[in-house]
Formats: structure tokens, sequence, C-alpha cells
């Protein structure tokens, strides 16, 4: 691989239109104090894809990096026969982001967020001395755990205890990554919570979730993937959402193909759907209205618990915000959907049946409401379909291997001191 050189970029405030400087680690506009997302705008326009040696870095030129990490891989996006046939569809590809060596698919957490892993972690510089915080219901924290363990970024993670069978790993982790949870009962949003109380401590950073430009063009390089191999924009983009940052993510990376030039110039419909009865963004949606609808801990608890794709399971997602979820689905004409642990289920087989691999519960959802689309007419079965699988071969990738799992260092009750929490966290590093 020729030498790798940093990304010229700037950031824009979607709000007011004013364009500046990235200063390392800028999560909103300094001059700016309403509430909006802000987004990369690259000094290249046209994108040179890279080789498939260089991993997720072959989209280097849309990424908000300075350096490449080691590990990486690329989504691999084909063209569907199996599943096509049984769905009658002439151009269904799927995007996969996982582990299926015989499509070259060499994610070995098995999930996307392998690709916001290495696109946070090329962005953060080098000589940082602080520790980056993440908050996780599952994947996301097994992808920074082992991007940051085999690149010796120190790592606090926060991830529910209920979840934290999620954490496997194929090699022991370095040091650097800690992990504590919530104690049992609760959800992705303690977990949040309990790192919001580590982060009033100077020690650690926040990533940022959805505001940190990185994850989003880092989660866009699936949508990519499926524009460069297919040689044009998608006209449907199915893909299950928690905090729906993948799918703001596909609509940024969109928007950037049509600048190309080179690919179209129509915007892909997003179909994003979430898991009966968390369905915070599916009832917002339906109201026609930026605000999620009221949605008690206890319930929120309650449905977090009752569905299988627990990844799925953010109750205060970047929606309504300006450049969020709303805004993506809405400027694409595109639905939001859901779909039942059963269906997920029947869709899981369909799948393993048709394309010979395993896929995890979320992208499940997503193939779900594909079929339903398909079923009830919404989606043209004639035209070109994209099928984010977000995460699969974990079956595959786990045959025969010791696995090890990160433990959590403290166990917090759901209303913890905030003192005790920063003392704690300080403790492991």
């Amino acid at each position: 691989m020729e030498n790798f050189t940093p990304t010229r970029y700037k950031l824009l405030n979607l709000l007011t239109d004013r364009i500046f400087d990235d200063e390392g680690w800028t999560l909103d506009d300094p001059e700016c104090c309403e509430s909006t997302l802000i987004r990369t705008v690259y000094e290249k326009k046209q994108i040179d894809i890279k080789g498939e040696e260089w991993g997720v870095y072959r989209f280097a030129d849309w990424l908000p990096v300075n350096r490449m990490l080691k590990g990486s891989a690329t989504p691999v996006t084909y063209k569907s026969e199996g599943l096509a046939r049984y769905l009658r569809c002439d151009n269904l590809y799927i995007t996969f982001n996982g582990y299926f060596p015989e499509r070259g698919a060499n994610m070995t957490t098995c999930s996307f967020k392998e690709t916001e892993a290495y696109s946070v972690g090329g962005r953060m510089p080098e000589s940082s001395s602080r520790v980056l915080v993440v908050a996780s219901a599952g994947n996301t924290a097994r992808a920074f755990a082992k991007v940051c363990s085999e690149n010796n970024i120190p790592l606090l993670l926060c991830v529910p205890e209920d979840n934290i069978e999620a954490l496997w790993f194929e090699n022991p982790l370095n040091d650097c990554v800690r992990l504590i949870s919530p104690q049992s009962g609760g959800d992705y949003f303690d977990a949040i919570y309990l790192s919001q109380l580590a982060l009033r401590s100077n020690k650690f950073f926040a990533e940022g979730g959805a505001k940190n430009v990185a994850r989003r063009d880092g989660m866009g390089t699936t949508f990519l993937s499926a524009a460069t191999a297919i040689g044009e924009i998608p006209d449907y983009y199915f893909q299950a959402v928690g905090s729906g940052t993948g799918a703001i993510a596909a609509w940024e990376a969109n928007l950037r193909l049509i600048e190309d030039g080179r690919f179209g110039n129509k915007l892909s419909k997003l179909y994003v759907s979430q898991n009966y009865p968390f369905i915070p963004m599916y009832n917002a949606w339906k109201e026609d209205s930026r605000d999620i609808p009221y949605y008690s801990d206890r319930q929120a608890r309650k449905d977090a618990e009752t569905i299988n794709a627990k990844v799925l399971s953010n109750r205060k997602p970047p929606y309504g915000i300006k450049g969020g979820m709303y805004d993506a689905v809405k400027s694409t004409g595109g639905e939001v959907l859901y779909a039942t642990n059963e269906q997920a289920e029947e869709a899981k087989i369909l799948f393993l049946e048709h394309e010979g691999i395993d896929i995890h519960c979320a992208p499940a959802v997503a193939l779900a409401t594909l079929i339903e689309s398909i079923s009830n007419g919404a989606v043209d079965r004639k035209k070109i379909i994209n099928l984010n699988i977000t995460g699969g071969g974990e079956g595959r990738f786990k045959e025969g291997k010791k696995l090890f799992y990160l433990k959590p260092s403290f166990v917090f009750g759901l209303e913890p001191n905030d003192k005790d929490v920063i003392a704690k966290a300080e403790s492991l590093f």
C-alpha cells in the first residue's frame, strides 16, 4: 500500500450552513447554541476507491481520519441469487457486514460497528492522554473493544449487565480496555447515563455517538460499498435501526455520491425498521412528528427486555435533531417500519436457507420488513434494492474456537452515585 495521508475536510453546521475547521475532536459548532448535527465536507469530491487490502480505509477519501489503524475489514456487497429468487427480485443487492469468507467478508466481530470503530479511532489524535468512553447495547462495544485492544487505545466501555454476553472475542483483550455496567434490569439508556457520570472526570472524553462525524462516515462505508459495487445508487435501502445513525450515514453518503456525479442523482428511499414492541421512532414517524412520544423508563426497560434485537433498544435516538433520522427518511421519501420477534426469526431462517450464512437479529428485522414491503406492493421488486446486513456470520466464526469474554470491573445500581462511579472508573486506568 502507498503511504497514507490524512484526509482533507471541513465541517458544516446543518442549521446555519457555516463551514469551519475540525479542531481534532469537534462534535458541535462552537459558534452555535442550537441543537444540530454537523457534517463533513470533503475536499475530494470524486472518491477514489482503494484496494481491498486497505480494509475500511479503502474509502478513506470520505473518512475524517488522520491515521490508519491495523486490522480493519471492508463491507462486501454482492448481487443476491438465492434470496432474490425466493422474493422474485430482479436486482437485490446485499451489503454484508460480518464473517462470510466465501464472499470476502472478514469482520471478526461480525458487526458493521467495526466500520465506525476504525473510523473513530483513525480520527483520534495519537497523542491523546485521556480515555475514550463508549456506551453500547453490545455490538458497538465488541467492535470498539477489539479495535482499541489491538491498537493500544485506552477505552472505558459502559454496557448493560444483561447484554455482556455480546462481549466475546477471539483473543484475550489488552488491559487498556475496561468495562463497567448498570445492573441486571438496566438497558442501553442506563449504560449511557453511567457513561455520562464517568465523563464528569477530566480523565475521560466522550466518543460522541451520532454527533461524531467519524462514526457516521465510518458507517456510511456500507452505502459506499453498495453504490460502487452496483455502479449506481440503489432505489431502496433497508436497514434496522436503534439510534438510526447508520441510516443517517447512508443518506449522507448518498448525497456525496450525487455530488460525485458518477453514480446517478437519485436519493435511495430509506426503509428503516425497529423491533416491536420497542418502536419509539416508528410511533413518532406515524405522527409525522420530530418528537419521540413519552416513553417511561419502566416501559422502555420492559420492551427492551422483550425484543430479540437488543441492539435496537435506544430510547433517545438522534431522531428529531436537524440532520437526524426524521430528516433523512423524510427527504428520501422512505418509511419507518417494524417487525416482530417472530417475523425476524422467520427471516433469519430464510436468509440462512437462501444465502448460506447466519445473520444477527437486527438485520433479520430489516429483512422481515423487506419481505413485507415487497408482499404489500410498497416496494417495486424490479428496482434496485440494497439490504444492509449489519451483522452476520457469528455462528460460522465461532465454530471450533475458544472464546474470551470481557467481564465488568464494576456493576452499579440503576441510580448510581456519581462520585462512586467517577472514583471507580478512574481507578481502572
